[in-house]
């Protein structure tokens, strides 16, 4: 049977209440990427040069060959734009969440010392910036491996944070069976974190964003200007704080780059959006494992069991009793593809109302002559359908 794998549900209607520390209406996280010193280019050893996030517009790798104006735009990042950004940030008394790639935190130790000392959260962004799609099932194990064991080496502690970014279809799965990570980031799907079960193990999931990002000073469309980047930042901000007044608080994250944003006319934007959420109150702006830890204790994992995870023989024992006379959808329900969207009782109610319409007039009939009261088959259809509804509410969430 196809099992769908992709979660089109979520939290549901109903997200939970993250409970943020200080009663904060919305939790605002920074994430700075640090990965200058870690992009394709031949003196590391790598095929080509970097065509990916720079200024450059439409710039293509260089096989074999050295791409100095390249170069010279993230070692920018480095040598100018992280400062500006340290400097910003300390100012404000805020600590970013830093997505560090190991091989660009080994050639920056002045900026790891920093890091270090203002107490932001360096997580790991991988072993080198580089593209994972194409990369085998093993290779790809061990450069997690080997990224986590340079980022102790360097740093002085294992990261606890995970975000690849140009990942493969296994990324997440290979760093949640890792098992070190309080949480992994390369999702996208959500305003709040969540749980996914890999195995026997539960691991966190904190979205990050693409789109609250200064990537797009760099793509099209995209920002061209601090105060494109000011006002998209500001609309979200005030978005995403209304309904934390109105009583569903949800996490925004911010995603910067050193050699972008550090840019003066780019980081101007980022200082005047600081300075509108500074003149709000309850606004919590932790580090990516502050968010962890607190979902941890706050919610916990709690596994239960699943429709869509259900063997056919589990299903129809489950299932068959709750649909009474039309026990024989259980197993054409099943076959159907299910997934997370369906374990739930409106979503399984869904699959066996389309395995019922699915069966023809023969079904309706039977239904209706089964029925109490000489029904005609729509008012029996009918009937069973709300009913059923209402069974599977007391047997699912």
């Amino acid at each position: 049977m196809n099992r769908y794998p992709r979660d089109m549900r979520g939290h549901g209607p109903t997200p939970p209440d993250p409970q943020w520390p200080g009663d904060a209406r919305i939790a605002l996280q920074f994430v700075v990427n640090y990965e200058e010193g870690g992009e394709n280019c031949v003196l590391h050893g790598d095929p080509a040069s970097e065509a990916f996030l720079s200024d450059i517009p439409g710039a293509a790798p260089w096989p074999g060959q050295r791409h100095w104006n390249m170069e010279s735009i993230y070692d920018y990042g480095a040598r100018a734009g992280f400062w500006r950004l340290h400097r910003l940030f300390t100012e404000a008394g805020i600590a970013p969440t830093v997505y560090g790639v190991a091989t660009a935190l080994a050639r920056s130790p002045e900026q790891v010392a920093a890091m270090k000392a203002s107490g932001w959260e360096i997580a790991s962004h991988g072993l080198k910036w580089i593209e994972h799609k194409d990369m085998q099932e093993a290779e790809e194990r061990a450069a997690i491996a080997e990224a986590v064991r340079l980022h102790e080496e360097v740093v002085g502690e294992r990261p606890r944070g995970w975000y690849t970014g140009r990942c493969s279809v296994n990324t997440v799965r290979l760093v949640a069976e890792e098992g070190g990570f309080d949480y992994v980031s390369d999702c996208y799907d959500d305003d709040l974190p969540y749980w996914r079960a890999f195995g026997q193990r539960d691991q966190l999931m904190i979205p990050y964003t693409l789109e609250a990002n200064d990537m797009r000073f760099a793509a099209s469309p995209g920002w061209v200007t601090g105060g494109d980047f000011e006002a998209y930042l500001t609309d979200a901000f005030d978005t995403l704080y209304a309904e934390g007044q109105a009583g569903a608080p949800k996490m925004m994250t911010v995603g910067l780059h050193c050699r972008l944003i550090g840019r003066p006319g780019k980081i101007a934007g980022l200082k005047r959006f600081l300075e509108h959420v500074q003149r709000h109150e309850r606004v919590w702006c932790p580090r990516r494992i502050d968010i962890a830890q607190h979902w941890a204790r706050v919610h916990p994992p709690a596994r239960a069991e699943r429709p869509s995870a259900m063997s056919r023989e589990r299903f129809v024992a489950v299932f068959a009793p709750v649909l009474g006379p039309a026990a024989w959808l259980a197993e054409r329900a099943w076959a159907l593809e299910l997934g997370p969207a369906h374990d739930s009782a409106v979503g399984l109610h869904n699959a066996f109302c389309r395995a019922f319409r699915r069966a023809g007039p023969e079904a309706r009939s039977a239904l209706a002559a089964d029925s109490a009261g000489g029904l005609s088959a729509d008012a029996a259809c009918d009937g069973f359908e709300q009913a059923l509804l209402e069974r599977l509410k007391e047997v699912l969430p």
